[in-house]
């Protein structure tokens, strides 16, 4: 569905430039920017996917991965099409690299969201499997409404976003997991076709905004493991975030132009796990690997296990009212009663 987008200035010619993400493409008459879903068309910016969707499922909070945001609730989650990045190894790149008149796709208003929201008995609404940012004026409408039927609001996301857009969209926007996808820049140039401060400019505005931040990081092999990346990472995390920012280190697989890099091996994930809590994370996890304790919420000061996990199978079995059960310290943990 077509709309006429938010955040964009005329320039010359009938030429407009996009503001919402960092690329603030200068887009020509009859062309589109980089995420594929924005076109000028008579010298007015227009998105081409409101109420569009490709995907929808009710998901596990857990699969965002979000780990300290109402644990044990489920979601109802929406994807389009299109994306700000190019990564050469998206593994959502049939939907990510597509255009709105490649694919089919559904019409949903933002009420008809809410309603199905509450249908399915969903706590909140993501946006997720591509990028949510290029849907922002639909998501900002959504959230709105998401947030007068007390339902909480998510952006899965890899961050880039200017600072006004998220600013306006932080007033309706509970959490999100923000995909930091390397600690160099030159990863995002080559890999992503992007740049990493905005990304990390992101992170720390919404801490400072008080949404809740959860970081995601893909360790693909002999591209952005190194273990002195990995240690500036988690140094950068805990200094500018807070050592108790949730820290996803995700393992990876072969996918779209990246099948011949193998998948990242399980001790390498163990050492950067190790690696993370002796430079003061305290809560690490390790996603896309078998079961383990590295899945669990853990008490940093006595150790207790407060949220255990198997899968997307989660119990509070050490947790009460936000609090260690065995040492009553408070942990970073929203929950339905706090």
């Amino acid at each position: 569905m077509k709309k006429e987008a938010k955040f964009w200035v005329s320039t010359e010619k009938q030429e407009v430039q996009c503001l919402l993400c960092p690329h603030t493409c200068k887009i020509k008459k009859d062309q589109r920017g980089i995420c594929g879903v924005r076109k000028n068309e008579d010298g007015k910016l227009y998105t081409l996917i409101y109420g569009s969707y490709s995907s929808v499922a009710i998901d596990p909070i857990e699969k965002k991965p979000l780990y300290h945001f109402h644990p044990g609730s489920n979601i109802l989650s929406f994807g389009t099409v299109g994306c700000t990045f190019q990564c050469s190894h998206c593994q959502n790149y049939t939907i990510s690299t597509a255009h709105p008149e490649d694919i089919y796709l559904q019409e949903l208003s933002p009420e008809e969201a809410v309603k199905m929201a509450k249908k399915y008995d969903c706590q909140g609404i993501a946006w997720t499997y591509n990028e949510p940012t290029i849907w922002y004026e639909y998501s900002l409408d959504t959230a709105k409404q998401a947030k007068k039927n007390n339902l909480y609001t998510v952006y899965v996301t890899n961050g880039y976003i200017n600072q006004e857009p998220l600013k306006e969209l932080s007033k309706y926007l509970d959490a999100m997991n923000i995909d930091v996808k390397a600690f160099n820049d030159d990863f995002y140039k080559k890999i992503c076709k992007a740049r990493l401060q905005p990304v990390l400019q992101t992170c720390e505005t919404a801490k400072n905004l008080g949404i809740h931040l959860e970081i995601t990081y893909l360790v693909i092999p002999g591209y952005n493991d190194s273990m002195e990346e990995i240690k500036d990472f988690c140094r950068w995390v805990a200094e500018k975030l807070g050592s108790d920012t949730p820290l996803h280190f995700s393992r990876f697989h072969p996918d779209y132009k990246m099948t011949n890099i193998p998948m990242t091996p399980i001790k390498t994930l163990l050492k950067i796990y190790e690696t993370a809590k002796n430079i003061g994370i305290q809560y690490p996890y390790l996603g896309n690997v078998p079961h383990g304790d590295y899945e669990n919420t853990i008490c940093p000061k006595c150790g207790n296990i407060c949220i255990e996990r198997y899968g997307y199978t989660t119990r509070l079995i050490g947790l009460k009212n936000g609090r260690c059960t065995k040492c009553d310290t408070p942990l970073p943990i929203i929950t339905n009663n706090r």
